[in-house]
Parts: C-alpha cells; sequence; structure tokens
C-alpha cells in the first residue's frame, strides 16, 4: 500500500492538473506540483508510523501526476518548433536521469542514522529549488493568449523566436482562438463527451491516450520495477547481484533519453516509436526465450542432497513426494512453487546445474546453504543461459528508452488544440498513471500463476498491437508549428508510409507528405 500509494495520487494529480492547468496556468500548476511533493517528503521524513506514510505518499504522487503532465505542455508550448521534441525529450532524460541519482543517493544513505528517513526527506530539496526557479519563468505564452493577454503573450514569443516568426505565431494563435470562439461560443466548461463529440479532439486523443496505455502496457515499469526479480528469475541469486545489474537498467534508461534528444527532431516521432516497438518486440521475445529455458530445463532436486541437510529443513511438499516415490519428478521449478509453504533451492557444491536440495525457504536455511559454500535460489532456478537474460533486458531498455519512453509524452504537449490542451493533457497522463498502476500490481501474480515466459510473451503481443496502433492512429507532429496540427487532424492525415518526406509548401507555410 505505501508503494502503490504514490501511483494512486498519481492518477488524481495528473486528472486535477488538466484542469488547473486550464483555469491557472501552466506555471501555477507546477508551483502548486512542487509545494505538493515538498510536504509529502517533509511527512514521510518525519512519519512515526505507516499511516503517516501513506499519507506522505499521497502528497508526493499528487504532485507527481500533476508535474507528469503540466512539465511537457509547459516546455512545448515555450519553445521553438524546430527543437520542441530535443526540449520535452530533455524532460524525459532528467526523469530517467534522476532515477538513476536516486539508486546512487540512497546508496550513500544505507550507513547513515535514520537511513529511510534521508532517503525520502532529500526528494524535497529538488522540489524546492524547481519551486524559486519557477517564479522567474514567465507563463506559457499560448496560454496567456487563450485567456485575453495577447501583449503579454506576444513579449514571451519575441524573446524565443525571430520577429518574422512571432508574426506567424500570432496570427494561428488568433486564427487557432477565433475557431474556437466559432465552435464553443464562450462557455469555458469542457466536458469529456463535448470532447469526443469534436474531431479534432476525438482523433488527438485517441493517439495520445492510446501511446499513453501501451507505453505501460508494454511493460517498461514492470522492468523498472521488477528487474531485482527478473534478474532472480534469470538464474542469479544474490540479492546484491540483483541490484546492481538493476543499477545498470536504470543507467542505460537514462543514456536512451540523451539517445532521444537527438534524433527526436532528426528522425521525427513516428519512426522513432516504429523503430522502438519493433526492438521491445524482439527483446521480449529474447526475454520469453530465455525464461521458458530456465523454467523447462531447471537442475533436478536430488534426494541424497535434500538427505544432507537436517531433517526439518527438507520442503513440506517435497517430502510428501518422497513418501509417494514420486519424487523423480522434482526439479528446481516445482520446488519453487511448492503450494504448502514457500521453498528454496539450495544448489550442489559441485556445480549449480547438478542435482540440488529442496528446502523451506527461511533465513536458517538460506544461511545453512551458505554455509556450505552453495547458491540460495527462491525466485528464479540456476541456468547455462541465464546471461541472455541481462542481454534481453539490456536491449529493451535501449529500444524503449529513446522511443516509447519519451516521444508519448511529447506528442501529448503538442497534439490538442489549445482551448483543450491542458484537459486532453490530464486525461492522457491518468491513463497513463492507471496503466502503470494496473500493469505493476498484476506482473508478479502473472509469473506465479502462467509463469514469466508466458508473462513476457504477452507483453510480446502488446508491443505488437501497440506497433499497429502507431502505423494507423499517430501523426507525425516533427517540425510543425503546434497550430499546424490541429489543422493536419482536421484534414485526418494518414501517413503508413511512415519513412516517407515531408515538404514544405512554401507559399502557405503548410506541410505535405509523398507518403498516404
Amino acid at each position: 500500500m505505501i508503494v502503490s500509494m504514490a501511483v494512486a495520487g498519481a492518477i488524481i494529480g495528473a486528472a486535477i492538473g488538466g484542469w488547473a492547468n486550464d483555469r491557472h496556468g501552466r506555471r501555477t500548476s507546477i508551483l502548486v506540483a512542487d509545494f505538493l511533493f515538498f510536504v509529502g517528503a517533509v511527512v514521510m521524513a518525519s512519519a512515526m508510523g505507516p499511516v503517516q506514510l501513506v499519507v506522505g505518499r499521497v502528497f508526493v504522487g499528487l504532485g507527481v501526476g500533476m508535474a507528469s503532465m503540466t512539465s511537457p505542455l509547459y516546455i512545448s508550448e515555450a519553445s521553438p518548433a524546430r527543437i520542441r521534441g530535443a526540449l520535452v525529450s530533455t524532460n524525459g532524460f532528467l526523469i530517467t536521469g534522476g532515477q538513476f541519482l536516486s539508486y546512487l543517493i540512497n546508496l550513500a544513505f544505507t550507513k547513515a542514522p535514520g537511513t529511510w528517513r534521508w532517503m525520502l526527506g532529500i526528494a524535497g530539496l529538488p522540489a524546492v529549488v524547481q519551486f524559486f526557479l519557477m517564479i522567474f519563468l514567465p507563463e506559457s505564452p499560448r496560454w496567456l493568449y487563450r485567456k485575453g493577454r495577447e501583449e503579454e503573450a506576444e513579449a514571451i514569443l519575441r524573446k524565443i523566436y525571430s520577429a518574422e516568426e512571432v508574426e506567424r505565431e500570432m496570427v494561428e494563435l488568433k486564427e487557432s482562438v477565433e475557431a474556437e470562439a466559432r465552435e464553443r461560443g464562450l462557455s469555458e466548461k469542457v466536458g469529456l463527451m463535448t470532447l469526443f463529440r469534436t474531431a479534432t479532439v476525438r482523433r488527438g486523443l485517441v493517439a495520445g491516450v492510446g501511446l499513453q496505455v501501451f507505453q505501460q502496457l508494454v511493460g517498461i515499469n514492470t522492468v523498472m520495477y521488477y528487474s531485482p526479480t527478473i534478474v532472480q528469475l534469470a538464474g542469479f541469486s544474490s540479492n546484491q547481484t540483483a541490484l546492481a545489474l538493476s543499477l545498470v537498467t536504470s543507467g542505460l534508461n537514462a543514456l536512451g533519453s540523451v539517445v532521444s534528444i537527438y534524433f527526436i527532431d532528426h528522425t521525427g516521432r513516428r519512426k522513432l516509436l516504429v523503430i522502438s516497438l519493433a526492438g521491445v518486440i524482439l527483446s521480449l521475445g529474447v526475454l520469453s526465450a530465455v525464461f521458458h529455458e530456465t523454467t523447462t530445463h531447471s537442475p533436478a532436486v536430488g534426494f541424497a542432497e535434500t538427505r544432507h541437510f537436517d531433517g526439518s529443513f527438507t520442503c513440506p511438499d517435497y517430502r510428501s513426494a518422497a513418501a509417494l516415490t514420486t519424487v523423480g519428478f522434482w526439479d528446481c521449478t516445482r520446488c519453487l512453487k511448492a503450494e504448502s509453504t514457500e521453498c528454496g533451492f539450495c544448489a550442489s557444491s559441485a556445480g549449480k546445474l547438478l542435482a540440488g536440495a529442496c528446502l523451506v525457504s527461511n533465513m536458517t536455511v538460506r544461511d545453512a546453504c551458505h554455509g556450505e559454500g552453495r547458491l540460495w535460489y527462491t525466485r528464479g532456478c540456476p541456468s547455462r543461459y541465464g546471461w541472455l537474460a541481462l542481454v534481453g533486458l539490456a536491449l529493451y531498455i535501449i529500444f524503449f528508452s529513446p522511443g516509447m519512453g519519451t516521444v508519448p509524452w511529447i506528442v501529448n504537449s503538442e497534439i490538442y488544440p489549445l482551448r483543450q490542451r491542458g484537459v486532453c493533457g490530464g486525461v492522457a497522463a491518468t491513463a497513463n498513471w492507471a496503466s502503470n498502476l494496473a500493469v505493476a500490481q498484476s506482473f508478479l501474480s502473472l509469473t506465479e500463476s502462467i509463469g514469466p515466459s508466458w508473462t513476457f510473451l504477452i507483453f510480446g503481443g502488446l508491443s505488437v498491437a501497440a506497433l499497429a496502433f502507431v502505423l494507423v492512429c499517430v501523426p507525425e507532429t516533427k517540425g510543425l508549428p503546434i497550430e499546424e496540427v490541429e489543422k493536419m487532424l482536421e484534414r485526418r492525415e494518414l501517413r503508413l508510409r511512415f519513412w516517407a518526406k515531408r515538404r514544405r509548401d512554401h507559399d502557405s507555410g503548410a506541410v505535405k507528405t509523398s507518403g498516404v
């Protein structure tokens, strides 16, 4: 509950953030998110019990949810079109880089008095720094124009664009606001049904929400949350080794965000998504194959090896099977799936791939196993192919991070009409966090019921569906002014030939395509 309440808070924060962005502005929403995050960090660091920790996690979640959809939106609206993707990708890099730094900071506090209080409390420091820096930054020029503050908006745009570009931006903003006024009158109320009745918004929501949901359904946060567990499932017994390898995973995630910064405005959003998903599908196939091999060819449980230890250490299910002379069917995989009590596999001292002992899983038995120089397994079985799981994990992160890791947030920051941008962004971010929670809560249950091999195969199937979705429903927005994206959605342009280059009509400023 302590862990998941942050994600639950993020779902609510993202939903509230959509309304707050349109009502009070992007800058104000970020300031509120910083305040919530700081309060949450202080509450957690001073917690006197689990209830206070849960409350602190809710505050942190509210701040994270609000910031997760506001920051890309603010950066996008205050950036020139030619580098907009790179700047929003930088936001993704600072998130993944922050995750990597958090591993190192927590490591530094492991020997400090009040270890976990420092780990949780230090998170309030970046929120304080950003709060004071945001005071000196301007509001989004597009939000200001939408609220009738044209002079302020123009002054900010002149700091971003050349004089000629400012004039074009102001004309396009005026056209966008006038079109909204014609369609919706002067009403400020925006309901979900109203959004879906508008073709432009509906097409944008399908692309934006779909990308956010698929970002989670391909299994990224499963890999990030449970990478130590996955490494153990692959046959690496040491917790320390698993944590160290998961640190490498976090580092690769940050590195992939750097790659995205360079390629996003050169390659384009859609092409990067296609390449990313193709690699993710390949990686999940490797992981599925490795786990199939480790579970179907795991070392046998040896009767003599098990009898070597104290009789009270023997796994009850194995003892019953031995009494019924069905012990020959037992291997490491079956031992770890014992139903009556949790059991572990103590590998042979002669080699981890040889017959070992099936014993009750507790600290006393684990220490007895280690005392003889043996390896102790509780989540996965020893395998000669375990290193391939690390290759699959590394490939997954390398392919996911530059594409599916950052592009959904970029697309959602630029695909919606100005008037509904905050609300639509909130809907998409809420869908992302809800999917995050659902996948994280179901992963371990799936691995226990159908095994890790089939679990990763399911993620692979969802990745294939994500690839088809990108090809059919996601438009290319590279280099387009935000207002031009709205016009493209009105024309409902689909470019199945994602590799074909667009050419710009210099007379009208519109972008045409040589593809479909």
